[in-house]
Order: C-alpha cells, then sequence, then structure tokens
C-alpha cells in the first residue's frame, strides 16, 4: 500500500478532535475518492497526511507522494519553466527525457505559449494546470489530489483524466478529494465517504449501494443516504 491510515483522532487542539476513527488505503494503480460535503472533515484528512496537522494521534504510513492542493501555490519570482526547473534539481532522473516529458504536458495543456511568464500571474484553471505538470514530473507513488477540476475547462478536464488513467496504468495510487459526483462515480475504483470528521462508509459503488439499500442508487443518493442527518464538522 502507498498510503495506510488509522487516525484515532485529530484536529487543530488537543481538545477539540476534528476527526476520529478514520482508517483507509490506498494501494498501487486505483483512484480513490474521498466524498463529502464542506466542512466534513476532508481537508483535515488530507492536512493530517502531509503532516500539518498539529494534533493527530493514530498512525499514517505514506510512500512519496505528490500533492495538489486546490489553491495553487507557487514561488514567488520564478517563471514557469524556473518552477519546471527547479523541480528538475530534485530529481535523481534523466534530464532530456524529463525536458521532453515537460515539453509535451505544456503542449497538452496549451501552456507553451507562457513558459517564461509567472504563475502568479495566470488564471485560476492555468494555475491548475500548472500544478498538474508539475505533479505528473515528479511520477510519485501517490497522488493526492484537491478539487482537480475546479477552474478547469471542458478540454482540460478530458485531458486530466486521460493523465489520471496514465498514471493508474504506470501504477500509482491516486487519492482525489472531489465535489464532484457525476465525475467520480465514472472513474473512481473505491470511495471514502466522510461526514461529521467520521468515515461513515468506504468501498466500491456496489458497496454503497448495498449499505444504502439503494440498488440503482446514484452516488449522490447513496452518499445523501448513508450520511443522512450528519452535521459537518470544519
Amino acid at each position: 500500500m502507498f498510503l495506510t491510515l488509522d487516525i484515532k483522532e485529530a484536529g487543530y487542539s488537543i481538545d477539540e478532535p476534528v476527526l476520529k476513527d478514520i482508517q483507509f488505503s490506498v494501494g498501487p494503480g486505483e483512484l480513490v475518492g474521498l466524498i463529502g460535503p464542506n466542512g466534513a472533515g476532508k481537508s483535515t484528512t488530507i492536512k493530517s497526511i502531509l503532516g500539518v496537522v498539529n494534533q493527530v494521534r493514530g498512525d499514517i504510513q505514506v510512500n512519496e507522494y505528490a500533492y495538489i492542493p486546490e489553491r495553487p501555490i507557487f514561488y514567488d519570482g520564478l517563471t514557469l519553466w524556473e518552477h519546471i526547473d527547479f523541480l528538475l534539481s530534485t530529481l535523481q532522473t534523466d534530464e532530456d527525457s524529463f525536458t521532453q516529458r515537460a515539453k509535451r504536458l505544456l503542449d497538452l495543456f496549451q501552456l507553451s505559449r507562457v513558459t517564461h511568464d509567472f504563475p502568479e500571474s495566470f488564471s485560476k484553471g492555468m494555475q491548475q494546470k500548472v500544478m498538474l505538470i508539475l505533479a505528473l514530473l515528479k511520477k510519485p507513488d501517490l497522488h493526492i489530489i484537491d478539487e482537480p477540476f475546479m477552474g478547469l475547462d471542458p478540454r482540460a478536464i478530458k485531458d486530466l483524466l486521460q493523465m489520471i488513467d496514465n498514471e493508474k496504468e504506470r501504477g500509482a495510487g491516486i487519492l482525489m478529494s472531489t465535489h464532484a459526483l457525476d465525475t467520480a462515480e465514472k472513474i473512481c475504483d473505491r470511495f471514502l465517504l466522510i461526514s461529521k470528521g467520521r468515515l461513515v462508509a468506504q468501498g466500491t459503488l456496489g458497496d454503497l449501494r448495498r449499505e444504502s439499500g439503494l440498488n440503482q442508487g446514484s452516488l449522490l443518493d447513496c452518499f445523501d443516504v448513508l450520511t443522512m442527518g450528519e452535521p459537518n464538522v470544519r
């Protein structure tokens, strides 16, 4: 497994845990959807994996990963290509093949014309594409992706879905937090349903249908039944 998580409690202060009893794993070649409404605990779960939550009681084992945040983050004063060049300096890889892959991805996401511009000046969608390119270039064991479809145009979403398929075929694991339940239902291998800071259900869509009693229910239908009456946390 590329990620194994067993959180007893986690939060931002010792007196107010946000998460309780969260256990799941992500293995090679699978896409796992982290599903929940705003304030359900998805972000705290991801931050716990990243090691930025102050109080975590439990055990988290994670391999090398690339993190794609909902709000892109860049280094001030570095152009797009300088971000790529900096990433290269942190990796043990062949420079020529890395550069060729970078150019192919820039062409794919239609960013070749702005390689010498500063990403902080880009639109939200363009910034999201840059984060995706950097993550794909790293070739990690695990991708942790937070709301990847926000700000992307339909063509970019199609390209992203193809890249996700390619990464799965390469053997990478993917943990993806998203509100786009229609898309998640089509592409995810398994789902983690979080509400009120707890993992209320996990498994394939078939598993969720059996647990909710909705034999032909959509992911949204199953989520509504399984989390009915559950207030949110932050």
